[in-house]
């Protein structure tokens, strides 16, 4: 399903990429089948402005949304599972998934980021794509609010994502959650997360490699999320086959 590559892209690190692949995304949202017209002018107005803007804005902008603090991460399975680790059983699973259907990370990087999740689905048959995005609707939910409340353009592609999974999220009690909710982005809150995270690693020490491991990595991730692309020849391979077993 195009449309999914479309929102993995705009949910990316914006790049002089992107914006050059402007008109492939316009031309991919117009030929959906499955958004209303209303959702296909809403991605297209995300599409416009990430691929006119300045570059270099859009770039701090996407930092300060989705690489400080977790409200706002991109990866799934912090929203269910935080540090604990049932997150590291989860991935392993999510892996085996993308292992079966014959896809491969070309670096690395964490399976359950959402852009490579989407492009993972964008492989899969409809009904296969329905109940994935429903699995996860109230995760779409609650940062399509969050960005919502931040008065960001990046609302616009989850709320397409909800409307793909056949979800409508109550958004009174949404609003009113998100509302009451401290932000995490704030340098005082990033310090006081760093802070009590290096106890946490310490106290650590001498515990299992893979869950000193994980608290050791958060740091990093606050500061920088890496970006892959599945590859290419792999997804077009992907595509072929959906193709023809159509």
């Amino acid at each position: 399903m195009q449309t999914l590559r479309v929102i993995a892209r705009l949910l990316e690190y914006p790049t002089a990429e992107l914006q050059a692949a402007k008109d492939d995304l316009v031309a991919a949202v117009l030929a959906d089948d499955r958004l209303p017209s209303s959702q296909k002018h809403a991605l297209l107005t995300c599409v416009e402005r990430l691929c006119v803007g300045n570059l270099m804005d859009l770039q701090e902008n996407y930092v300060s949304l989705f690489e400080r603090g977790r409200s706002l991460s991109l990866l799934l399975f912090e929203h269910v599972h935080g540090e604990s680790r049932d997150r590291g059983q989860a991935m392993v699973d999510l892996m085996n998934h993308y292992a079966e259907a014959g896809l491969e990370l070309d670096v690395r990087e964490l399976p359950d980021h959402l852009p490579l999740f989407l492009e993972y689905l964008s492989t899969r048959e409809w009904q296969e794509i329905r109940t994935w995005l429903e699995d996860i609707h109230h995760i779409l939910g609650l940062l399509a609010e969050r960005l919502h409340q931040r008065e960001s353009i990046y609302q616009l592609p989850f709320e397409a994502l909800l409307t793909l999974a056949g979800q409508a999220p109550d958004r009174q009690e949404l609003a009113t959650v998100v509302a009451a909710e401290e932000r995490d982005d704030t340098p005082e809150a990033l310090d006081k997360v760093w802070e009590e995270e290096m106890v946490k690693f310490l106290d650590d020490q001498g515990e299992s490699c893979g869950n000193s491991g994980f608290v050791g990595q958060r740091r990093h991730e606050l500061d920088q999320v890496q970006r892959v692309h599945l590859s290419d020849e792999l997804m077009q391979d992907a595509m072929k086959q959906q193709i023809g077993g159509a």
